[in-house]
């Protein structure tokens, strides 16, 4: 077991709950619907850890991308950024040169599946464990070691799901759901940056994506040219998931 696992017990049920939650989309849930404070009781979901120090994550989806990854690493080691980085194993069996590069740049590298696998009831749980552990021995080939966090595909997940990451050594990591900056949409800069400087609060898991369809710049580089230098300016540090759990420290819930 991870040795920073029991700190998530820690967190009151119903941590940050900001909304009701979110719909499941049609098909992915199997049996009754269990709420978020569900998960984050029992220490199985991480959507955020609520602290008082002004630590945040930044996680990086769909990479590595030959494109938009290398530019996202140049802004990170400016502004003396750690990043979390959800890749996919096909695009690292693609740019393993650029998973070295997050490695060797002191970032965190976790599981994204191998094909962006949505699982749903169609899904079977053999194909999703081959999906997982095609993507760890992708990472495992490039730089050595095998990732312990597992972010499933649009955030989709059930019990069955759960237990699978369980068995395989993975916490499912998901997001604060008011750091949802919808950049794999291409919103618009000014909405990537609102969305993140206007809710911030220490704890966030902030979802961007380094890896973006589409021509043009990015509008995560972009967006990411304005909100870091502003968040460190307010006194924000930027740390990976893990070192984020490791330096939790809760606080009750905001009413």
């Amino acid at each position: 077991m991870l040795s920073y696992l029991p700190l998530l017990w820690t967190l009151t049920v119903g941590a940050s709950i900001f909304q009701a939650d979110p719909p499941f989309p049609v098909g992915l849930q199997e049996g009754p619907v269990k709420s978020r404070q569900y998960y984050e009781a029992r220490g199985e979901i991480v959507w955020e850890v609520p602290m008082e120090r002004k630590l945040v994550a930044l996680t990086f989806d769909d990479g590595p991308d030959p494109r938009q990854t290398p530019e996202i690493l140049e802004l990170l080691k400016q502004y003396e950024a750690k990043g979390t980085f959800f890749v996919m194993g096909k695009k690292v069996t693609a740019n393993p040169e650029l998973l070295k590069r997050e490695s060797d740049e002191g970032h965190e590298i976790a599981n994204h599946t191998y094909n962006h696998l949505y699982f749903n009831a169609n899904v079977s749980s053999q194909k999703l464990g081959d999906e997982i552990d095609a993507t760890s021995d992708a990472i495992m080939k490039v730089n050595g070691s095998r990732p312990h966090l597992f972010r499933p595909p649009g955030g989709f997940y059930n019990e069955r799901m759960i237990k699978m990451a369980k068995e395989k050594g993975y916490l499912v990591i998901l997001w604060s759901w008011h750091q949802d900056t919808k950049d794999w949409r291409s919103p618009g800069v000014s909405y990537i940056v609102r969305k993140v400087l206007n809710n911030v609060r220490g704890g966030d898991i902030i979802l961007f994506h380094d890896s973006v369809e589409g021509s043009g710049r990015s509008q995560t580089v972009e967006a990411l040219k304005i909100i870091l230098p502003e968040l460190k300016e307010r006194g924000y540090k930027f740390v990976t998931v893990s070192q984020l759990i490791q330096n939790t420290k809760t606080i009750p819930a905001k009413k």
